[in-house]
């Protein structure tokens, strides 16, 4: 790897509730802990990162605490994430927000359509929306293909996001996994809207799937259209999707598309640094900055 500096990862998953981990992760035998995260995380001199939840947890209140857990047990290393479910209905989605005010350094909020089946301008929403642009806190959203068979991806479609891009231009969002397998959609939703963001997660498939190598090629071919069509970098994230994918390989992903090495490094750490750094609550920082 080339000497790109400190890296950050925008997309780490790790919880006791998720599914079937000796199938889905990238290896079987992977030391499914905070101890073992950072092991790998140093291996790749990636010096920080989101413990984001995973939609399976129980209740949003549990899988905060969970995230919060991981980011203390990291030292400070992973930071917290929240998620919600509109599906649950408003006064539900109200509650759960209201939680949030107790968690000073919350870093962003995950949500799943695909997974939990709504779109995400959905009214219900409006108080997460709301209370991430007063409190300046990044809206990171799942997009496009889901783990889970019963996933309905037509909730997940990058399009659907222009809607609330436009609607709450002081909130910067992600589009998260470059909206995969609607890359040029996200693409140009990064090139239309100021506050979108995304990351590289989830365009690697399994590392046992036949030919891998050149679907790794393939991918990289592909990431680098997205910066293309993009026509810059600094809204463009390294994540991992890890345990789905091994960290060295998503950091190699990045460090060989045809790029400046400046360039390189803001994907993998400095763009995140800026968007989810230390910054005064309640008065949010135009694209981070």
């Amino acid at each position: 790897m080339s000497d790109l500096g400190d890296v950050f990862d925008v997309h780490l998953h790790l919880s006791r509730w998720w599914p079937d981990l000796p199938r889905t992760g990238y290896r079987r035998d992977l030391d499914y802990t905070v101890k073992g995260l950072l092991a790998e995380m140093d291996s790749v001199r990636i010096e920080g990162g989101l413990a984001i939840p995973v939609y399976e947890a129980p209740t949003a209140g549990e899988a905060l605490q969970e995230s919060e857990t991981n980011a203390r047990d990291s030292g400070g290393r992973l930071r917290p994430v929240a998620t919600v479910d509109p599906t649950r209905g408003r006064k539900e989605v109200e509650s759960v927000v209201h939680t949030w005010e107790a968690v000073p350094d919350l870093a962003a909020i995950k949500l799943f359509p695909g997974y939990q089946a709504f779109y995400p301008h959905d009214k219900a929403l409006a108080p997460v929306y709301e209370y991430a642009e007063r409190r300046g806190i990044v809206v990171m959203v799942h997009q496009g293909d889901t783990l889970d068979p019963n996933g309905r991806i037509k909730f997940a479609r990058p399009i659907e996001m222009d809607e609330v891009a436009v609607q709450y231009r002081d909130v910067n969002f992600v589009l998260c996994h470059l909206g995969n397998p609607w890359v040029e959609e996200a693409a140009e939703l990064v090139y239309k809207n100021a506050n979108m963001y995304t990351d590289t997660s989830g365009l690697l498939p399994h590392p046992n799937t036949p030919h891998f190598d050149r679907t790794f090629a393939r991918s990289k071919t592909v990431l680098q259209g997205v910066v293309d069509t993009i026509g810059a970098t600094d809204r463009v994230l390294y994540g991992s999707d890890w345990p789905l994918e091994s960290l060295a390989t998503a950091v190699a992903l990045v460090d060989g598309l045809d790029l400046p090495p400046a360039d390189k490094a803001g994907i993998l750490g400095g763009n995140a640094r800026r968007l989810f750094g230390d910054r005064p609550r309640g008065k949010h920082r135009k694209g981070g900055a």
